[in-house]
């Protein structure tokens, strides 16, 4: 199990200014600030050379705002109230086989090949209310949903150091496409074993380029990540 908390990047193809969308930039603070609920998990297990390994990343985000604006109204003063909220529930879910490439009590590398689905579902509530009879309360909802698939590519492994080896370099990285034009992914660090599992630290980087049409274009997610691993 581990904790993954990203800064989001990315562009979109939203009409602003005439030269594209607006861009996305929420750091990993504000994702920890408008955390609701998160799993974020692997399981790996081998027969021989073959395996199969899972990765999931689920979160869910969100949070309200708050507004007012007052003006005048046949002379008369009104204050008109807005209520807002949005909540962005994401999933990353990686299956893939595992093939042994190389196992030395040095390193261990391994061939991926699988595939990872994106989805993202957005959801838009709000609330526009004033004292004035003639203008009654106005709210509504809106959302949208959005998965992709796409095929990857990769190797995954870890590399011991010292004279115990205890010490390790786990490494990942993979490319993939599919519905997506283009999506890879970087993971690398440090960490600790010990006779029941690990302990480690990373970097990982997630970057998807969408195909034309999409309402985003790009999108990057990357940030520290800190996990112990259960060995059985």
């Amino acid at each position: 199990i581990y904790g993954w908390f990203p800064a989001i990047g990315g562009t979109t193809s939203f009409p602003a200014t005439g030269t594209g969308g607006p861009n996305i930039d929420v750091t990993a603070s504000e994702v920890i600030d408008a955390l609701k609920m998160v799993f974020m998990g692997q399981i790996e297990a081998r027969n021989g050379p073959w395996g199969v390994w899972s990765d999931l990343a689920y979160a869910d985000l969100g949070g309200p705002k708050s507004g007012a604006r007052n003006f005048t109204v046949d002379g008369r003063p009104v204050t008109a109230n807005a209520d807002l909220s949005l909540d962005v529930k994401s999933t990353v879910w990686t299956l893939a086989g595992l093939y042994n490439l190389s196992s030395t009590p040095e390193n261990s590398t391994d061939l991926l090949f699988g595939a990872r689905m994106l989805n993202m579902k957005q959801t838009f509530d709000w609330s526009l209310a004033t004292a004035i009879p003639e203008l009654p309360t106005r709210s509504g909802q809106a959302s949208v949903d959005g998965t992709d698939w796409d095929a990857i590519v990769g190797l995954k492994g870890r590399y011991y150091v010292g004279a115990e080896r205890k010490w390790f370099l786990p490494y990942y990285v993979d490319v993939g496409t599919g519905q997506s034009k283009l999506t890879w992914q970087i993971n690398a660090g440090v960490g600790y074993r010990f006779d029941w599992g690990s302990l480690f630290a990373t970097y990982r980087y997630l970057d998807y380029q969408f195909k034309s049409g999409n309402a985003v274009e790009s999108m990057t997610m990357n940030g520290a990540l800190i996990g112990v691993a259960f060995q059985f």
